[in-house]
């Protein structure tokens, strides 16, 4: 590395020159500092593009340091070295602005990834090369705003970050901003929703197993943990991990460590974690349905996303978003919205927010005529119900009738249903897209939409 420069502050000589001469092999020019007030002077002469500073100064603390950084140097990202298995004092150095922590004893392989991430980390905010990665999310209005400096704020830093909002709404997508925004970017980012694994296998899919290791095992399985490897773990709708997958998980975030089933020894991590759920988790925390321990854990840095109706300005930017992504899939012109439509879709509720939005526009556009969306074919105000069941038995009727069926959701079975109508009628009108929608009693554009939508576009 050239040009890269690093402050050491820890008042133990021995621990400075471990240090010293674990940068300097990564062709790092180091200098040191004994206490807060010679870590001051020096940050006061030049630029470091990552501190090291240990908790327990003669003159002071190492959050107290962080702190002043975050205010004179906020683009020098800090790590705090803290007492093995102290994760209240990491925790709190994290929420007070440090990059990330390193526990005593310091392992050096740890140490040294912790260090690549910052001086990328430090490197971006100089150039600023990624500042437009949050056009993905989409609006002007005050709270997107708001959102969105937040994660270039964030996007920096390794603290855990926990994602609140409604179903729909764009966790992910807050998310998937955050590590792109980030000195990980370039690693892989994997996303899980932690309501979608079975129990019984829920430990193999984080961790991973060794071959042998129960019955089934039939070679090594690689887990989420590893899969995710110097880049970002997004847990989605967390909230749905059983207690007994919650103390694993707790202690594999505060050790960086896994040991996949079956094996002998841990293996170190390198993941940030980002969670999300819809869920009220300090609700869940009362009830003792989750681990406070974790929450707090997760919950080092907490982001909202706004409910789309508290964001109406929006709404026409991501309508004409979503009607040019949808029209572009299928090779067609992107249609107009008449005034009415969308008038209709600003004062709408929204119960499922963008992902809601962005349905209405899929039934639209297959049902509009001459380019134009009209009010009607919103069809915002029809509902399709089980009727004369409750909730839960109408979940449970669909639940075992899916399995039935040997799907694993109504979406599967009913894309399969439609994908059989299609492929049937248009070899019998010899693929003729014209004759088959007739048939059908569709639009041409709503035959041609379905056809993308399967796969099935390129067959002539």
């Amino acid at each position: 590395m050239t040009n890269v420069h690093a402050l050491v502050i820890d008042d133990e000589p021995d621990i400075r020159e471990l240090l010293e001469i674990t940068l300097s092999r990564m062709g790092i020019d180091v200098e040191s500092a004994a206490n807060v007030e010679e870590a001051k002077l020096a940050l006061g002469k030049r630029t470091f593009n990552i501190c090291l500073t240990d908790m327990k100064l003669p003159d002071g603390n190492g959050i107290d340091l962080v702190r002043f950084i975050q205010k004179y140097h906020s683009d020098t990202p800090v790590a705090v070295i803290t007492a093995h298995g102290n994760m209240d004092t990491a925790i709190e150095s994290m929420k007070a602005g440090a990059f990330d922590f390193v526990s005593k004893p310091i392992d050096l392989t740890a140490l040294r990834k912790l260090v690549d991430t910052a001086i990328t980390s430090s490197q971006m905010a100089a150039t600023e090369s990624s500042s437009e990665s949050t056009g993905k999310i989409i609006g002007t209005s005050e709270s997107i705003l708001a959102l969105k400096k937040s994660i270039k704020k964030l996007a920096r830093s390794q603290a855990p970050v926990y994602i609140s909002g409604e179903s729909g709404s764009g966790k992910e997508l807050v998310a998937r901003s955050v590590h792109e925004l980030g000195p990980r970017a370039h690693n892989p980012f994997v996303a899980v929703n932690c309501g979608a694994i079975p129990s019984e296998l829920m430990e193999s899919e984080f961790f991973g197993h060794k071959k042998g290791s129960f019955t089934g095992a039939n070679q090594d399985k690689q887990g989420l943990f590893q899969a995710a490897d110097g880049g970002t773990l997004f847990l989605d709708e967390v909230a749905d991990l059983p207690l007994d997958m919650q103390v694993k998980l707790l202690r594999a975030i505060q050790e960086k460590a896994i040991r996949p089933i079956g094996a002998q020894t841990e293996l170190l991590t390198n993941v940030r974690i980002l969670s999300a759920t819809h869920k009220n988790l300090e609700d869940l925390v009362h009830k003792g349905d989750f681990r406070q321990d974790l929450f707090y854990r997760l919950n080092v840095i907490q982001l909202k996303v706004p409910a789309l109706r508290e964001r109406r300005s929006d709404i026409p930017e991501l309508i004409d978003a979503l009607l040019s992504r949808i029209a572009q899939a299928c090779d067609l012109e992107t249609p107009r919205i008449s005034v009415k439509a969308l008038q209709k879709l600003t004062d709408y509720e929204y119960p499922g927010n963008i992902r809601e939005l962005e349905n209405i526009l899929e039934r639209a556009f297959t049902l509009c005529e001459d380019d134009t969306i009209e009010e009607s074919d919103l069809q915002i105000d029809k509902t399709q119900t089980i009727s004369g069941t409750t909730d839960h038995e109408k979940g449970a009727k669909v639940s075992h009738y899916i399995a039935s069926k040997n799907h694993e959701s109504i979406d599967d079975y009913l894309a399969e249903v439609e994908k059989e109508i299609l492929c049937e009628t248009l070899e019998h009108t010899r693929w003729n897209k014209t004759l088959a929608a007739k048939k059908l009693g569709i639009s041409f554009r709503s035959l041609r939409y379905r056809l993308a939508k399967l796969g099935l576009d390129d067959n002539e």
